[in-house]
């Protein structure tokens, strides 16, 4: 595996500078002017992440290592990493575009992305540490019958994962695309080898120093934009705002609210889903894992929170930031700009900073990607090894069994990426993460809380409401004006609203709530004499892996 991993890392560090010179620009026309500067920062990144690969691959020795980094990560390091999970490709390019291309609307996201966060500090972060060993699905299957629930659980978390890995690689095909002018769909196999790389030999102790480091790093890039706007703006939001709109041509509907969200059921059905979808995101929720107790767990959501915020109110300064500053021919293609709105950020470091900055940007905004990516695809893998393979086929498999199966729907997982990626080319990558939370909300969420709160839910009541759920949500998102409209392109949407989480979620708790009151079966006493035990542990982590009797 070592000889393995050096053969890789030479191989990239040589593979990227070439990508310079096979840079053509981003409508595939005459060569670009190769920039150096960003190409040395991008290099250096991703050979420093690589190493850090090779750094935990030798240490990864058991299944707990590869999937919760051993238990041993602090209540700060998990939180900076809980950040740098969250401030994904969606939030630093999606949410940074959404603002330049919406204005005040873009804002939008960025609370709803934020005050999940609530949800889990309170009532769940606890809870979870002591009842869960890798995977969100052990907390729900722990008083019901666990082949039913695992089965709900692992696809509703791939299906997560996959909505929220193509907003990533959209995120990373741009990037290259703007900075190397490779083309689009090389560049997101390029990703997709790099986190088959990660996932598979690194796991989640790599996975999470890769998110300390890039969260450090995106925090302080984007502290250094903000405050550049900020004196280029005299340090005041009247002028910044006003400056905004004169280069819009005077367009004042950029400070209002309603241009995209313009109607109550889509505004409600978003924030539902932004809400309740933090709370059942696979990839965050593992983080719980991966430190030693419930005291560690809570302060990793209390950090995590304070960076976030932080990060997001960055976000916006930085979206009205590029539509007063981005103006320059060189950055637009015609009313456009050049890589798409998603792109604003990296446009506005160039002009703040130069190549240099535009380097340092682009490297962290891939980093991000890659890291993120890292987190999700693991998630996913995880959900089939551990949740499928084995508690539901192989109940009897060895720990070496189990990882072998990880690393191989990792493969399976990054190439399912690479395609669904290039298929969603021209989506902003905000929106596409909405539509991830929305399934999260409808499918993971309702059986993961209920299970926690609610004494007289059963096993039918969690594995019918959960499918109703979740596909109900699917279902809705394919038939709705994004996919059946804009991508497949089969004419007007059968579902008008762009986020269904409003009926979604609200299908799968009454589900939840009906065929649990009207389940009069054995195994339905069973699941309800089950409360008292999953609560005493869930409160004290009395019996909860790597915690002390007490």
């Amino acid at each position: 595996m070592a000889t393995m991993m050096k053969t890789l890392f030479a191989f990239l560090m040589t593979a990227l500078p070439m990508l310079a010179y096979a840079a053509g620009d981003i409508e595939g026309g005459e060569k670009a002017a190769t920039n150096w500067p960003a190409i040395t920062m991008f290099v250096i990144f991703v050979g420093a992440t690589l190493y850090i690969t090779y750094w935990a691959a030798q240490r990864t020795k058991s299944a707990k290592d590869f999937y919760a980094a051993g238990g041993g990560i602090t209540g700060l390091q998990n939180g900076l990493a809980i950040a740098g999970d969250y401030m994904s490709a969606a939030s630093f390019l999606g949410i940074t575009g959404m603002v330049y291309l919406k204005g005040y609307d873009g804002l939008i996201f960025a609370i709803g992305f934020l005050v999940g966060w609530p949800i889990i500090l309170f009532l769940m972060s606890e809870r979870l540490r002591n009842l869960g060993k890798y995977t969100f699905a052990d907390v729900a299957a722990y008083r019901f019958k666990q082949t039913p629930i695992r089965v709900l659980s692992a696809f509703g978390g791939i299906a997560v994962v996959i909505l929220y890995l193509i907003a990533q690689m959209v995120g990373a095909g741009k990037l290259i695309e703007l900075l190397f002018g490779l083309d689009f769909n090389y560049a997101v196999v390029m990703v997709g080898a790099l986190i088959i790389a990660y996932v598979s030999f690194g796991g989640m102790l790599a996975t999470t120093w890769v998110q300390i480091i890039k969260a450090v790093l995106l925090l302080g890039g984007s502290t250094f934009i903000a405050l550049m706007v900020m004196v280029n703006m005299g340090f005041s939001f009247e002028t910044l705002f006003k400056t905004a709109v004169e280069n819009r041509e005077g367009a004042m509907n950029i400070l209002y609210s309603g241009g995209f969200v313009s109607d109550p059921v889509n505004a409600i059905s978003l924030g539902i889903a932004l809400m309740f979808g933090t709370a059942g995101l696979p990839h965050i929720l593992m983080r719980f894992f991966t430190v030693p107790d419930a005291k560690e767990a809570r302060k990793s959501v209390f950090f995590a929170t304070g960076f976030i915020g932080y990060f997001y109110i960055l976000a916006f300064i930085i979206g009205f930031g590029a539509i007063a500053l981005v103006t320059a021919d060189m950055y637009m293609a015609g009313d456009k700009l050049v890589g798409g709105n998603n792109m604003a950020a990296i446009h506005l470091s160039h002009v703040l900073g130069g190549d240099f900055f535009l380097g340092f940007i682009s490297a962290v905004a891939f980093a991000t990607i890659l890291a993120v990516v890292s987190g999700l695809t693991l998630a996913g893998a995880s959900a089939l090894s551990h949740d499928i393979y084995a508690n539901v086929i192989n109940p009897n498999a060895t720990e070496e069994q189990e990882t072998r199966v990880a690393k191989t729907a990792t493969l399976i997982i990054g190439a399912l990426a690479i395609v669904f990626g290039i298929g969603f080319k021209d989506q902003n990558i905000a929106f596409v993460v909405a539509l991830a939370f929305t399934i999260a909300a409808s499918a993971n969420f309702p059986v993961l809380i209920m299970s926690m709160f609610w004494k007289n839910m059963t096993t039918r009541g969690a594995v019918i409401g959960g499918w109703l759920g979740l596909i109900s949500a699917v279902v809705m998102v394919v038939l709705g004006p994004v996919v059946w409209t804009q991508i497949l392109d089969m004419g007007a949407a059968i579902v008008p609203y762009k986020f269904p989480a409003l009926f979604t979620v609200v299908i799968a708790f009454v589900g939840i709530w009906f065929f649990s009151i009207t389940d009069k079966s054995a195994r339905a006493q069973e699941d309800k004499d089950g409360f008292e035990a999953q609560f005493i542990r869930s409160q004290t982590g009395i019996g909860a892996e790597g915690a002390s009797e007490h």
